[in-house]
């Protein structure tokens, strides 16, 4: 018996766990781990829009932030709008998250959460979440931020994207967030052949703290490439 998008992004994530070196400075956290209702919600995410065997477009993050999936385990979902547009309550810990609004904002027009992770799948190369100590407190890390850090965390990435690939996913065009993360992408590409075109979107963070006047515009700019 196959089994559904949902069980597999379910398996996947439940099967999650980074051993490999980290830079002094440097941890990974794993939301799963952390928070036993992250674990739960995630599930329901899953089940209530992926329950399925459809084809997904791709669309692919950096790696989750502490306030949004490193929370809900859901890529760019904080709490608030896990409750308010999906339909899903988290009790144990309450989240807004910047990325995350410029994203719900964009899926209302493209249709909905329905039609929109019908149609879409989002994940990150490395799916759990980095921070680094600043001055003796932790605070999020990209895991582009330094070049040590790339290179211990390189493998684990390629070897996640190859799963998510086996997913069911559309692999002749996926769409990067990110400039700067395109082009770390690109270098992870080349030596593993994982898909064949990629188109890069701004990230919604960068969109919702530079570009917040022109936010209509970026909208409309994915609606157009993940519609096309």
């Amino acid at each position: 018996m196959n089994k559904t998008f949902a069980e597999q992004v379910v398996d996947f994530n439940r099967n999650l766990k980074y051993s490999g070196n980290l830079p002094d400075d440097f941890q990974v956290l794993n939301p799963y781990l952390d928070n036993p209702e992250t674990m739960e919600v995630m599930q329901q995410f899953y089940q209530k829009f992926y329950n399925d065997s459809n084809k997904r477009k791709f669309l692919i993050g950096i790696n989750p932030s502490r306030h949004g999936a490193g929370v809900t385990g859901v890529p760019f979902t904080d709490t608030k709008r896990l409750e308010s547009v999906c339909g899903i309550t988290m009790k144990s810990t309450y989240t807004h998250e910047v990325s995350s609004v410029f994203m719900y904002d964009m899926i209302a027009e493209y249709g909905g959460v329905e039609e929109f992770y019908r149609d879409i799948y989002i994940n990150s190369p490395f799916p759990l979440t980095i921070v680094r100590k600043s001055k003796g407190s932790w605070i999020n890390a990209n895991y582009y931020d330094d070049k040590e850090l790339f290179n211990d965390v390189k493998d684990f990435m390629i070897d996640s994207l190859k799963k998510h690939l086996s997913l069911h996913l559309d692999i002749s065009e996926v769409f990067i967030l990110g400039k700067k993360n395109a082009d770390f992408i690109s270098k992870l590409n080349r030596e593993a052949k994982l898909f064949d075109k990629m188109t890069v979107l701004e990230h919604p963070r960068y969109i919702q703290q530079y570009k917040s006047k022109e936010k209509e515009l970026y909208i409309n700019k994915y609606i157009l490439e993940l519609k096309k």
